[in-house]
């Protein structure tokens, strides 16, 4: 059979990253009959990918051939890009001027499912937004499930999309795909059944060089048959006059127009694909509160858009659980409340869990990513009795408190080599609140968390929350935010001899 794939066979295409994503797309291409090379730093990831059969490289290598001979990357048709390459990444630079094509491992399934490589091509629900992207394509998924469609949640939730297409047992018809905005932005090509944007808040803008390329990235889900639109955030409720989707239609809290999906009452409803369905109980939705209420109507609108029905809306919906390191109560020691909301990973996912509790000693830091946290410090410093902060930004975190929540106390547990200590009494903010550095010199992630539970279990009071939510990326610490979770949930667990976990009961 021939398809528009053909003229990879017998070609040699570059796969540039051999971790998930870079190892899910090697034995589609070797399958197409490419000759497939991997290059990456990281020599374990490589062995693993030999194991695959695939020709490796190392990426310092390729990066020393290229920097001094673009011209080599031209014996390669085609480069493949895992998604945590930047634009301006060298490699990447030189393959676009030796005029190779680029494509992300989402565009190269697309193309895949298009051409029909392991099958008619599947229904594509996308999802994406600064937060909540998860929980939401969780939701979706339980919604098909409950009516009865075969599907499965692939993308950035972790299945790779090339998994999913690959399975036949059981096969997948419809796909619900969690995408961010690095795998949007390799993926010109991918026009869903139905696209979400959740949200649209400062994140990874290092990456993309400023907002706008964050927004273009993110617009790329409103290319087909079915645009939705999160109509309470300014920025993404701003996007209808962009969305290239045959019909776009949006969900809000508040109760909703004709084309929108909303709430009346305590039931959420659809007026975009109904007159006005009743889709689920308020009470039902898991998480509750208004991040989970927007989840869930997002979710519904793209299982609505394919005509599931308010029945598995409502039954997907009541069995939906959050999944772990989103808001999560990980335990209580002497009336203060522990919890996990390592997921947060910039300020606008942290302002939710923030503004959710009265009374907060915040856990934070890590890598910023060049979002700005003033305007989220104004917000919630009312509700702070205390901040411990962590992470290479854990500075800037600092320095915003000191401007807008100046009676907060703050400690900063500095894991630099350069790291002093100041009293508890000393203030380097010039105001109330004080500034106290603990030093760890060189302590790795895990190390300082412990510290840092300690610091804010000190400064908590009975009712109050110690939350984590870092507002920041965890790679500077941590291999990934779960595991930045669970040293938070390990350090709670060690308070008294361990925490009282909810519902009772040991935590070990």
């Amino acid at each position: 059979m021939t398809h528009e794939l053909e003229w990879l066979r017998g070609t040699r295409v570059l796969v540039a990253g051999a971790g998930i994503s870079g190892r899910a797309v090697v034995t589609p291409l070797t399958d197409l009959g490419a000759h497939v090379t991997v290059t990456d730093r990281n020599a374990d990831a490589l062995a693993r990918c030999g194991e695959m059969g695939a020709d490796t490289v190392d990426l310092d290598a390729l990066v020393a051939e290229a920097d001094g001979d673009p011209e080599s990357l031209r014996r390669f048709a085609l480069v493949v890009t895992s998604p945590g390459f930047a634009p301006d990444a060298p490699l990447l630079s030189h393959a676009a001027g030796a005029a190779v094509p680029i494509w992300g491992d989402v565009e190269l399934s697309w193309r895949i499912d298009r051409a029909e490589i392991y099958g008619p091509p599947r229904r594509w629900l996308v999802v994406t937004g600064t937060n909540g992207k998860t929980t939401t394509t969780t939701m979706l998924h339980a919604i098909l499930e409950a009516a009865g469609l075969p599907s499965v949640a692939c993308g950035n939730i972790g299945l790779p999309i090339l998994d999913a297409l690959r399975r036949t047992e059981p096969r997948a018809e419809v796909l619900a795909v969690e995408l961010s905005s690095f795998q949007l932005h390799w993926a010109p090509s991918v026009r869903p059944a139905a696209g979400v944007i959740l949200n649209i808040a400062e994140d990874h803008l290092d990456w993309h060089g400023g907002i706008e390329g964050y927004i273009d990235a993110k617009a790329r889900v409103l290319t087909g048959t079915v645009g939705v639109l999160g109509l309470d955030d300014p920025i993404a409720g701003g996007l209808r006059d962009r969305s290239q989707a045959v019909v776009t239609v949006g969900f809000t809290l508040g109760y909703p127009q004709r084309g929108e999906l909303g709430i009346s009452g305590d039931v959420l409803v659809d007026r975009a694909f109904a007159d006005s369905a009743v889709l689920a109980a308020v009470a039902d939705v898991s998480p509750p509160g208004p991040a989970g209420l927007s989840d869930a109507l997002a979710a519904a609108a793209l299982a609505r858009s394919i005509d599931v029905p308010e029945s598995a809306v409502h039954d997907g919906l009541r069995r939906h659980r959050v999944g772990p390191h989103r808001a999560a109560p990980v335990g209580t020691v002497d009336g203060v409340e522990y919890i996990d909301d390592s997921k947060a990973t910039n300020p606008h996912a942290a302002r939710t869990s923030l503004l959710a509790r009265g009374s907060v000693v915040w856990v934070a830091g890590g890598l910023l990513k060049g979002a700005q946290v003033d305007d989220l410090v104004v917000e919630v410093a009312p509700r702070l009795r205390a901040a411990v902060l962590l992470g290479r930004d854990a500075g800037r975190i600092a320095e915003a408190l000191a401007r807008h929540a100046p009676q907060v106390p703050v400690v900063h547990v500095d894991t630099s080599d350069d790291g002093s200590v100041s009293s508890p009494e000393s203030s380097d903010t010039g105001s109330s609140g004080a500034l106290r550095r603990v030093p760890l010199p060189g302590a790795d992630g895990p190390a300082a968390m412990r510290v840092a539970v300690r610091e804010a279990a000190a400064l908590a009071s009975p009712g109050d929350a110690v939350l984590l939510a870092p507002s920041a990326a965890s790679l500077d610490m941590f291999a990934d935010y779960a595991q930045r979770g669970r040293s938070f949930a390990e350090a709670v667990d060690e308070l008294q001899g361990g925490a009282e976990r909810p519902g009772g009961g040991s935590p070990r």
